[in-house]
């Protein structure tokens, strides 16, 4: 696995060479088309390089793509992306913030999962309805990697910038608790039954335990910052211990990891802006989370576009794939007008803020790792995948390279 990632490092590195000096597309965009293009010839080469073929294939299958990223990389990049909200701006969109997060998730799962249901019964492929609504849970978290870089250059207001990104980290967590929810009544043994208070109970403990334990993890972090922050080195290492050390412990105590690293990451990444917090070990920490944030990044994203090598082909689930994606728009507008229309607005056209959300909403890697997590023994799992990864390619290349577009076509200045 050490020769497989060290592999797809150096074709990180590359990629980001190639897209800063030619195709100057967004980084993470950019990486994954090269990913994507290299997967393609690879494969269409593959009567005539038959042993390249095979490496890539070897690669990617040896990468083990859910552990590395919802095991180790996960935690990290929401530690780094978390680092970087102001709590104060967060907090003014609080409300806006835990409605797309909670409810727009619950919304968007129930839709997807129901319309992907009969959608797959009318072209004869045989999903049962608690798969589709594992779709659902695992397809509706949206991923802010893609997408804020662009937000920030193209003149969107501060407001719903923070919807978006605010939203995006959150529900992060709130759609992995989901997925295990709902995957724990996929799975039961038949006979057993799995109620409402069960999965209420398990929904509380991972979410408001995941909160509470992060904001621990937070202040803890904080009193040893704090008290050390005359060694930036030591600094440096004991918020890698929080990423690390703190997301593995989550998972032993039966809390969110996810939703825990966020909030430790606003936490931390607030409290070292006080006057009163070493300059220069505020300089070494956003230093060093920047440089992990934009590695990891790019490795996430390089691995998206050579999972297509893990992804099994059939002319059904494409076109089921190419229905799941006008799924899961129509289900994003209705999940993002729901929870904006309970809250107060001062723009005088809130429909394009909605538009917007609603675009902006992409998904990414974690939608990927989570259906990799799938049993690959069940029947419904490989068309769960393709249509997964379609929806994922769609949301990346098409909406990510043109929400900046949209946002300079609706000109939205207010919101």
């Amino acid at each position: 696995m050490f020769a497989s990632f060290s592999i797809i490092l150096s074709l990180s590195a590359l990629f980001s060479f190639i897209n800063h000096k030619f195709l100057k597309l967004p980084t993470t965009i950019g990486l994954m088309i090269l990913a994507l293009v290299t997967a393609v010839l690879v494969i269409l080469s593959d009567t005539i390089f038959p042993k390249t073929f095979l490496f890539f294939c070897e690669l990617v299958l040896d990468i083990d793509f859910k552990t590395i990223l919802l095991d180790f990389m996960l935690s990290f990049l929401l530690f780094a992306g978390a680092m970087h909200v102001n709590i104060r701006d967060l907090q003014k969109e609080t409300r806006a913030v835990l409605l797309f997060a909670t409810l727009g998730v619950l919304i968007s799962t129930f839709i997807v999962g129901s319309l992907v249901y009969f959608a797959a019964e009318a072209i004869h492929i045989p999903i049962s309805y608690e798969y589709c609504l594992l779709f659902g849970a695992l397809i509706s978290p949206t991923d802010p990697i893609a997408v804020l870089s662009i937000l920030k250059s193209a003149n969107v207001s501060k407001s719903l910038e923070l919807k978006i990104e605010g939203e995006s980290l959150f529900n992060d967590g709130i759609g992995v608790v989901v997925f295990v929810s709902i995957l724990g009544i996929a799975t039961a043994m038949e006979g057993e039954t799995v109620g409402a208070f069960e999965i209420a109970k398990l929904f509380v403990e991972e979410a408001i335990g995941g909160l509470l334990y992060g904001l621990a993890l937070g202040f803890i972090g904080w009193q040893l910052l704090k008290s050390i922050d005359d060694d930036p080195k030591i600094c440096v290492l004991i918020t890698l211990a929080i990423a690390m050390g703190g997301y593995s412990l989550a998972s032993l105590i039966h809390v969110s990891g996810p939703l825990a690293m966020v909030v430790a990451g606003l936490f931390i990444g607030n409290k070292i802006k006080r006057d009163d917090f070493s300059k220069e070990a505020r300089s070494w920490l956003v230093m060093i989370w920047d440089m992990l944030d934009d590695v990891l990044n790019g490795i996430l994203f390089v691995l998206i576009g050579l999972i297509i090598f893990a992804v099994q082909f059939q002319m059904n689930y494409l076109f089921l794939g190419l229905i799941a994606i006008l799924i899961v728009i129509l289900a994003r507008v209705i999940s993002v007008t729901i929870p904006f229309s309970l809250l107060k607005h001062k723009g005088k056209s809130p429909w394009k803020a909605i538009a917007i959300l609603s675009w902006g909403g992409l998904r990414g890697g974690i939608s990927v790792a989570l259906a990799l997590s799938l049993a690959e023994d069940v029947m419904e799992v490989q068309s769960i995948i393709f249509i997964t990864y379609t929806v994922v390619l769609f949301s990346i290349l098409v909406q990510g390279l043109t929400i900046k577009s949209l946002i300079r076509k609706l000109r939205i200045d207010t919101e």
